[in-house]
């Protein structure tokens, strides 16, 4: 193929891609599910499952531009990042904790009990201690963009539940990223002394972004008559040569994006400033359906045998059972009413986008192969199209969201501030002080 003919491909691609991804998304969203739902089916869709659109040629193009939003996004998540939410909220303390390391233990466990049925599902992949524990972090994710999107769309912002569902999610994905990035440092193939020289290498990287970056970062961006404009490029750059540099280190891109994002100097308040939010939420907005593509396409359902359906059902059940019921028991032992602990357990039971980056990241370093990663991501989409009917169980029509006020702050990973409200508008809409969150 021509480099002619691959850049019209690519340009025919990316107009499919885009309008088949926003349209099935509108549709989920009309039938009372996240977009993502129908944002990734529109990527399975279009790839070789069904409709094989795409010459192969042109899929290594697209990844490219697949990570460049991934890069974005999860800069803005990074940004957004604050822990600061724990201190003095018992209930977020728990759910979070037990929300991370009760799945975690399940996801584990499930491989012990059956090594041969993810051997066999795992096509040649070794089953060894890496893939034990990259196993129990995939069963750990709780998607904070999804949740965002789906406590908004039920109501729930602003209520005891939907606050401490999203602080805790948000508690997760703090914990899980660096755990996983640890995870695939110790898998890399090689000599305990190569493994050692890359921790190392990675250790002087991170304190040089913290202690030398950063604070040059702080100086630039503070100087008199300093323009929001022209810090855009520089935040661009940042993240993208701190992705190129852990890439470089034998880390995905997304380990360096996120440190990026965390070394970010804040507003003087210490939350991020929407006029670099904004922006940034708008390009990666744009661009992550090629990703949601790329990963679709990656999801060969023609390749699984009868017995990966068995497979599925378990991981399924570990997946939602370990989930509802780390979350609903730690909010019952903080004396939570049993209907809102429930609520909270399902709700961070969504998956969605966070679970697609990571699946994405357990298939390029080879940890998982292409058949446990379609089942996967077919768990990933079960248990975040189960989170609104589930919801919609636990709450009687008649009776809307329960409005309690509560007194966090909670950034959504989506360029918004949740605030809950007082008083009597406090199970309605919250105001987003950067504005309104893509709809991923």
């Amino acid at each position: 193929m021509s480099s002619e003919s691959v850049v019209t491909h690519v340009v025919g691609a990316l107009a499919v891609v885009i309008a088949a991804s926003y349209a099935l998304g509108a549709l989920a969203r009309r039938l009372g599910q996240p977009p993502v739902v129908g944002q990734l089916f529109a990527g399975i869709a279009l790839g070789p499952s069904l409709l094989g659109l795409f010459p192969t040629q042109i899929q290594p193009i697209l990844t490219s531009l697949a990570q460049v939003a991934l890069v974005l996004f999860l800069f803005v998540v990074g940004y957004e990042l604050d822990l600061g939410m724990l201190r003095g909220q018992r209930s977020v303390t728990a759910v979070s904790l037990s929300g991370f390391v009760l799945p975690m233990a399940m996801g584990a466990g499930i491989v012990l009990l059956l090594p041969d049925a993810f051997a066999s599902a795992n096509g040649g992949h070794p089953i060894d201690t890496t893939f034990v524990f990259y196993m129990a972090i995939a069963l750990s994710i709780t998607a904070v963009p999804v949740l965002a999107s789906i406590i908004r769309d039920q109501g729930l912002a602003g209520t005891r539940p939907g606050t401490i569902a999203m602080a805790s999610a948000g508690v997760i994905d703090a914990l899980s990223w660096p755990i996983l990035a640890v995870v695939l440092v110790g898998g890399e193939h090689g000599s305990v002394r190569d493994w050692a020289v890359k921790a190392v290498l990675l250790v002087l990287y991170v304190l040089v972004m913290l202690f030398a970056v950063r604070p040059a970062l702080e100086r630039w961006m503070g100087r008199p008559g300093a323009r929001a404009s022209a810090h855009l490029p520089v935040v661009v750059t940042l993240a993208l040569a701190s992705a190129w540099a852990t890439n470089a280190l034998g880390l995905h891109v997304i380990f360096g994006a996120l440190l990026a994002g965390v070394i970010m100097p804040r507003l003087p308040d210490g939350s991020p400033d929407g006029r670099l939010l904004r922006p940034l939420q708008d390009i990666g907005g744009l661009l992550l359906p090629v990703f949601f593509a790329v990963s679709g396409m990656a999801v060969k359902l023609a390749g699984l045998r009868s017995s990966d359906v068995a497979l599925l059902a378990v991981i399924c059940a570990a997946a939602v059972v370990s989930k509802v019921a780390a979350g609903s028991l730690s909010a019952r032992g903080t004396r939570l009413p049993w209907r809102e602990s429930l609520l909270i357990g399902v709700l961070l039971n969504t998956r969605g986008l966070t679970e697609l980056i990571v699946l994405n990241v357990g298939l390029q370093a080879g940890v998982i192969g292409p058949r446990l990663y379609a089942l996967l991501v077919v768990m990933a989409l079960l248990t975040t199209a189960a989170t609104g009917p589930l919801i919609g169980l636990l709450r009687r029509p008649a009776d809307g969201p329960p409005a309690v006020p509560v007194d966090l702050v909670i950034g959504t990973g989506t360029g918004g501030t949740l605030e809950p409200r007082q008083g009597p508008d406090a199970g309605h809409m919250p105001t987003a002080d950067a504005g309104p969150a893509p709809r991923f």
